[in-house]
């Protein structure tokens, strides 16, 4: 996370200088809030009491991720768009989160068509131009196959994919049954497939192009893998955590059923490492009156992106921010 201080400008010609305890740790009594403070990753935690006091809500904001991730699908800055649901269980989590995508992307099929038609040549045009580039590089002769674009997915033209996503019915396996069709697949994946592992990009994006070939929500993953905040399964290995994976993008949407037992989620901030006292708040909600709830989170410029046809997230904001790089 990135944290937010004051106490540098103090000794900004000789860091070490920083006041300090007898100790030798930071005193941070001298900070501006005189405590340790962090850019938000997420409204979630805040989001969630508000959903227990008034029903459903949503935030959405600018949400901050320290990641040193230089890829075309993350920046260190970007806004997310959090539903959260009272009364809700991970299924109706995951209806309302396919609803909202087709529901997104419907409003710009119907109201954006200039504007599609327009991207989809800039699409198309751009497809064309790689090809020349990289038909050198191809084996002559070899015949067959379902083409590619400069992606990886399959060449259908920006409007059809949008429509496919709006028409189609998303698939729905447990993240057993995701490890399981990986294995099965006889494809060599650069990160080896065991269960327990967090999937990569490379395992979301097979399963949502090649082997479904339509979105796919994949649920119930290894509690190691997921936050303290998800609710645990009866199994006691699996939480009910969900992700939205589609074509070309892999992760659009992740999200959970929330943990409301107390007692479970005190355990699980203690195995997770975490400080209880610093998540008491949280731990009151469940105190002092909650309910069952859910919610997801959806990265924005992924969805303009998705939307839009865009290849590297970093054109869908207007001042990117990412590793080396804050000129804004």
């Amino acid at each position: 996370m990135f944290q937010v201080t004051t106490l540098l400008k103090e000794c900004k010609d000789n860091p070490a200088k920083v006041a300090k305890l007898p100790n030798g740790k930071i005193d941070y009594s001298r900070d501006f809030f005189k405590r340790p403070a962090y850019l938000t990753v997420s409204g979630q935690l805040n989001g969630e009491i508000y959903a227990c006091a008034i029903g459903n809500v949503y935030t959405f904001g600018p949400t901050f991720r320290a990641e040193d991730s230089n890829t075309s699908r993350h920046l260190a800055e970007f806004w997310m768009i959090e539903p959260e649901i009272a009364f809700a269980d991970l299924t109706e989590n995951m209806h309302i989160a396919e609803q909202y995508i087709k529901f997104v992307l419907n409003h710009v099929l119907d109201n954006h068509s200039d504007e599609l038609l327009f991207l989809e040549e800039y699409e198309q045009s751009a497809m064309e131009e790689r090809k020349k580039l990289l038909e050198p590089t191809q084996q002559k002769g070899k015949k067959g196959g379902v083409a590619k674009d400069f992606r990886g997915f399959r060449c259908e033209k920006l409007i059809d994919r949008l429509k496919n996503v709006v028409n189609s019915n998303f698939a729905k396996i447990t993240y057993t049954e995701a490890i399981e069709i990986l294995q099965k697949s006889n494809k060599t994946f650069e990160n080896k497939v065991d269960w327990g592992i967090d999937l990569a990009s490379e395992h979301e994006r097979w399963m949502a192009e090649e082997h479904f070939k339509r979105p796919v929500i994949v649920r119930d993953y290894p509690k190691e893998i997921k936050a303290f905040y998800m609710r645990m399964n009866d199994d006691g290995k699996t939480v009910a955590a969900m992700d939205v994976l589609v074509p070309g993008v892999g992760e659009l949407i992740g999200g959970s059923q929330r943990e409301e037992r107390i007692d479970i989620l005190e355990r699980r901030i203690t195995e997770s490492g975490l400080d209880p006292t610093a998540y008491s708040w949280y731990i009151d909600l469940r105190r002092y009156g909650t309910v069952p709830h859910s919610g997801f989170g959806a990265g924005f410029e992924r969805l303009v992106c998705y939307a839009t046809g865009m290849e590297n997230i970093k054109e869908a904001i207007p001042f990117p921010r990412y590793p080396a790089h804050c000129e804004y």
